[in-house]
């Protein structure tokens, strides 16, 4: 192989296999149970980047059940996100994720720097109730719960949130173990289109993991329980600020 056709060839590893196809990515009838729930505002503004700035002490569990999608397949995902603002704009911040699939890890990891790690998130309905649980290895880390559909909320304010900005910090090492890409990284949803919204009593528990502290951000207040089925596009993203330089 030439180097025209490595050049032209590659876009994600292994260059004659990708783990990943080239997007955007199309999901179906995902499905969110999103937890919002008042911490430690200490913490939480230690562990948020500049110039991202953190103006309630509000994180949301998201679990996420993902059977329709695009190179990505049937996978399930759970983590925590920050409300937080920048420039004047108010969106989103992932803190945290864990995936039970590959090549949606690769691909999140190296294309936009979604913060994932293995893990086994699941979402299902226990009879009268929407349960979440996520475990690192054998062992329990979050367990979430909410009342199924109790109440059907406006889709006008969900419908914003699910368009609003989205920021990551992407990070990848140079051969030397220094850093090579240290960015933060804005993307966005498109051609949303909400199946339905709900809301219901909700309840969350996080316990402390070595190699997954969820609990560095404590629950100190659940706030809001809210269960939402939507179909998406999931753009690639834009640099907004760049460490390095």
């Amino acid at each position: 192989m030439n180097e025209d056709d490595v050049r032209s060839r590659a876009y994600a590893m292994p260059l004659t296999s990708p783990a990943y196809p080239v997007g955007p990515y199309r999901f179906v009838s995902r499905e969110f149970l999103i937890i919002t729930y008042r911490t430690d505002p200490a913490r939480l503004r230690a562990l948020v980047p500049e110039p991202l700035q953190v103006d309630e002490p509000l994180v949301k569990f998201e679990f996420i059940r993902m059977p329709d999608s695009t190179g990505f397949g049937d996978y399930t995902e759970s983590g925590q996100v920050i409300p937080v603002s920048f420039r004047g704009r108010k969106g989103s911040y992932s803190h945290c994720m864990f995936l039970d699939d590959h090549p949606p890890i690769a691909g999140g990891r190296e294309l936009w720097g979604f913060p994932k790690k293995l893990a086994k998130p699941t979402l299902r309905a226990e009879i009268d109730t929407l349960v979440g649980t996520l475990d690192y290895g054998p062992v329990r880390i979050a367990l979430g719960t909410m009342g199924y559909k109790h109440r059907a909320l406006d889709h006008d304010p969900v419908l914003a949130s699910l368009l609003g900005p989205n920021w990551l910090l992407k990070i990848m090492p140079h051969v030397d173990g220094t850093a090579r890409i240290c960015e933060l990284v804005e993307y966005r949803l498109k051609d949303v289109v909400l199946r339905g919204a709900w809301t219901g009593p909700a309840a969350l528990e996080l316990h402390s993991h070595a190699l997954a502290p969820l609990n560095e951000l404590p629950v100190l207040e659940v706030v809001s329980g809210v269960h939402l089925i939507a179909d998406l596009t999931l753009e690639l993203g834009t640099v907004v600020h760049d460490y390095l330089k």
